[in-house]
């Protein structure tokens, strides 16, 4: 199994679903974790509890990521309590779908606001500790929709596909600083952020996929986990889709 005793990780949007995910299988390999929510206070401390149990240090800290100041503090705290930050996990994430024709200015704004401009609000915050220490993992949640579009989510798709060039920037930003910057990109993901989806749309969606199955928050954070290890030290840049060949 990956080790990744001795670091410490920030996952945004970890009290449930993917989110929650990640920072479970990040502590079960040897990181303490910051848990982040910003509505779910009982959820998040399920998760925090959860990771006390498998003997890791854990914080919890509500913030919206979407704010700048609200971010900025959020790396900081997670600095402040736990004494460092060698990962950040960019999840955060909202939809807000329907037809271009129907979206208003503000499900526009909202979708950027907290999926795209979230992302750079805390790995500049980020950033400034990880230069200084010449270390760190930066892993950036985007979407398959990022990568091939979707009806009715223009705002979500352009937010995630945001999220890409962003993180192949910032990438070659901090490489000479030992500074790694990579996507996940999932595809469909049962989480109670599509519930919504009926039946129907999700017989034609599983169609599409060469694997024939939905994915799971697991598979998800196990990429997010190889890509924080030290075995993927020598990958930067890269968008990793784990959506069963949806995406090919």
């Amino acid at each position: 199994m990956v080790s990744l005793t001795r670091k410490v990780a920030l996952v945004t949007g970890s009290s449930r679903g993917i989110g929650r995910a990640i920072a479970v299988e990040l502590a079960r390999c040897g990181a303490d974790v910051m848990v982040n929510y910003v509505h779910e206070a009982e959820p998040a401390a399920e998760v925090a509890r959860e990771i006390e149990s498998l003997g890791r240090r854990v914080g919890v800290f509500q913030a919206d990521v979407g704010d700048f100041e609200q971010a900025t503090t959020l790396v900081n705290t997670t600095i402040d309590t736990l004494g460092q930050l060698d990962i950040l996990v960019n999840n955060a994430g909202i939809i807000r779908d329907t037809l271009l024709m129907r979206m208003s200015e503000t499900d526009w704004d909202m979708v950027l606001r907290v999926d795209l401009k979230g992302t750079f609000n805390t790995c500049k915050a980020a950033t400034r500790f990880m230069l200084r220490q010449r270390s760190g993992r930066i892993i950036n949640i985007s979407s398959v929709s990022g990568l091939m579009g979707q009806v009715g989510q223009t705002n979500y798709a352009a937010a995630k596909a945001g999220v890409i060039g962003f993180t192949k920037s910032l990438a070659r930003e901090l490489g000479n600083r030992g500074i790694t910057a990579n996507v996940v990109a999932p595809g469909f993901i049962p989480t109670d952020l599509n519930a919504a989806i009926d039946e129907e749309l999700r017989a034609r969606l599983r169609a599409f996929i060469p694997l024939a199955r939905f994915g799971t928050v697991k598979d998800v954070a196990h990429a997010v986990v190889f890509l924080a290890s030290e075995e993927a030290a020598y990958i930067t840049g890269c968008v990793l889709p784990v959506d069963g060949g949806l995406s090919m």
